[in-house]
């Protein structure tokens, strides 16, 4: 789907590759989703999820996005491309691009005509049992008292 658009070359620090920039796209789902699909509802697990492909990978996240139905072509997705701080998008499925995204496919197609690469993770969604979704339900519902949800 494109080649990455790594425009800073090598570091001068190290003389090495600059590592490849990613944005991680998690999905905005409403909380009342969370016993029927709580993996879409858990913004942080998606995150957390696209942070660890790309470390393994040595790439470093540099941007995370949690949007819902988002047109392919709003500037939300595009301001870091352009000034040059991501080179790839990451999401953990293509479900949840589908949720992020009003049309993926228009969104790809933008990103091959920029150059940008975008990716899937591909690993199955962890499986939530009762005690998760409560974590999740308690740090998306009290994040005005200061809960940081740990």
């Amino acid at each position: 789907m494109g080649e990455a658009n790594s425009t800073s070359g090598a570091s001068e620090a190290t003389g090495r590759p600059a590592p490849v920039r990613v944005a991680a796209i998690a999905s905005l789902t409403p909380l009342a989703e969370l016993e029927a699909d709580p993996f879409l509802v858990d913004s942080r697990g998606q995150h957390a999820m696209c942070a660890r492909w790309a470390a393994e990978r040595g790439y470093v996240v540099t941007r995370e996005l949690l949007v819902r139905g988002l047109r392919p072509d709003h500037r939300v997705l595009w301001a870091d491309v352009e000034a040059g701080q991501v080179d790839l998008f990451v999401a953990p499925s293509r479900r949840v691009l589908e949720r992020a995204l009003s049309c993926v496919e228009e969104f790809t197609a933008e990103c091959a005509r920029r150059g940008v690469r975008v990716e899937t993770v591909g690993r199955a969604e962890p499986s939530y049992d009762a005690s998760m979704k409560a974590r999740v339900h308690r740090r998306l519902s009290m994040p005005t008292a200061g809960y940081d949800g740990r």
